[in-house]
């Protein structure tokens, strides 16, 4: 399963760096292995409400602080669909998920793009956490790179 999985991610990668190559105004498609290894793909984030998309390392004391203020802060993060996804193994994923209780909000996606890293190379990410906020047709409204832009993004969501 892992395998087949690894390999969905590389020809879905390289048929989307080919196809949308510099086109950064969309939300993008994306597939992710969720803890319970379920495939979550971009398409089934429900359209309609904000789209928060955060790359994340379940290890990295920023992306840590950065989930521990979201979750401070949940309330203002109802009104959207949260996507966290991680290239570390869904096992990580799964323990990240527990530590912060993030399974108990239905509108929150996290997962494994695994060995793929088409949204790491997508945006170009040398350090996190990043985040990117959407509109509700997938429309971007702006990229954050540091857990310190959260004000500027929640007042950005609130807005939308």
């Amino acid at each position: 399963m892992k395998n087949i999985f690894i390999l969905l991610c590389t020809v879905f990668t390289l048929t989307m760096v080919t196809s949308i190559k510099g086109q950064h105004t969309k939300l993008p498609p994306f597939i992710m292995e969720m803890s319970n290894h379920q495939i979550f793909k971009t398409g089934q984030l429900p359209y309609g409400k904000p789209i928060v998309l955060i790359y994340f390392l379940p290890d990295c004391t920023h992306c840590q602080l950065l989930t521990s203020e979201i979750i401070k802060h949940i309330k203002e993060f109802n009104k959207a669909s949260v996507a966290m996804v991680t290239y570390y193994p869904a096992a990580e994923v799964g323990r990240f998920v527990q530590k912060y209780g993030l399974d108990k909000y239905d509108n929150f996606y996290i997962g494994t793009e695994s060995t793929g890293l088409f949204l790491k190379h997508y945006y170009h990410l040398t350090s996190l956490p990043f985040m990117a906020l959407y509109t509700k047709n997938g429309d971007l409204v702006r990229l954050y790179h540091s857990e310190k832009d959260l004000t500027d993004l929640l007042q950005r969501l609130k807005a939308l």
